[in-house]
């Protein structure tokens, strides 16, 4: 993934977006694409057309902070996406790239092997699990071996799991939306690594194999995926709504831990209960 081409993609996939209606843009002649032409952003940013031409082109050369604050400003972008694009706007070769990730710390998992009232799984920047406590792994993935995770070159992955695993898909009460949240997270991780080659894989694999996730990577749509809610349906204790939260463990290694957490006194609540107890009586 080559930053200015990536670069370019996202701006124009931003411009066009915008409404020139609602930016007061005066119109003159039939519009043929949607959004704003590329003359009326470079005027509402206040640089030249030829200078953001060449941005979307992916020939101009790396643009200034304040350049690209402007740029953001013109196109109302959240702050996510502001991030985003200071980060794609520099070259790979200027932002540096860690191609390998590193091993599960020890601390790391002792932390995932000592929760056992909710469910807790540690995760690469990839989203390759890396450790999974029981409770995870009895919500998420019972149909996977439990040793799954200990496996460097086949561990389950669930972002791909989310796309090409049909339990996974039956699980989440709210596929779609699930998918585009997955998406979005994951784009931020592609610009902050572009030279990932396992990353990319996994983006090709899954744009070839799954339709819905090439139309969403096209959308070029980013977000950060740090905490919300998630539905399940679980094919033996039925509903949960859970609430999760993702932490980067404060190591160097871009690992993360996701914990899920049903509110007290909820049926979801009584579920995870339920689901902990089936454990046990294994």
């Amino acid at each position: 993934m080559e930053a200015n081409t990536e670069l370019g993609e996202f701006l124009r996939s931003r411009r066009a977006l915008l409404d020139p209606v609602e930016l007061g843009v005066a119109s003159y002649g039939r519009r043929r694409v949607p959004g704003l032409r590329r003359e009326e952003l470079a005027q509402l940013a206040g640089v030249s057309a030829t200078y953001y031409t060449r941005l979307e082109q992916g020939s101009g050369s790396g643009a200034s902070d304040g350049v690209l604050d402007a740029l953001a400003r013109a196109l109302r972008l959240s702050d996510d996406e502001r991030s985003h694009l200071h980060r794609i706007a520099r070259p790979a070769r200027e932002r540096g790239t860690q191609e390998s990730v590193a091993p599960l710390g020890r601390a790391t998992a002792q932390v995932v092997a000592s929760v056992h009232e909710v469910p807790v799984l540690a995760l690469d920047r990839r989203n390759d699990v890396l450790a999974w406590n029981p409770l995870a792994h009895a919500l998420l993935a019972g149909h996977l071996p439990y040793a799954a995770p200990d496996r460097p070159t086949s561990r389950p992955n669930t972002t791909r799991m989310l796309f090409l695993d049909a339990h996974t898909r039956e699980l989440h009460e709210d596929w779609g939306s699930e998918t585009l949240r997955a998406v979005a997270a994951l784009r931020i991780v592609a610009g902050n690594h572009p030279g990932d080659p396992h990353l990319g894989s996994l983006v090709g694999e899954l744009s070839m194999a799954s339709e819905r996730f090439a139309e969403l990577w096209a959308t070029h749509a980013v977000a950060s995926c740090t905490e919300g809610a998630k539905r399940y349906r679980h094919p033996t204790v039925g509903l949960l709504e859970l609430d999760f939260s993702v932490t980067t463990v404060a190591d160097g290694t871009d690992h993360r831990l996701m914990i899920l957490t049903a509110r007290p006194g909820t049926p979801s609540e009584h579920a995870l209960v339920l689901l902990a107890r089936g454990l046990g009586e294994r």
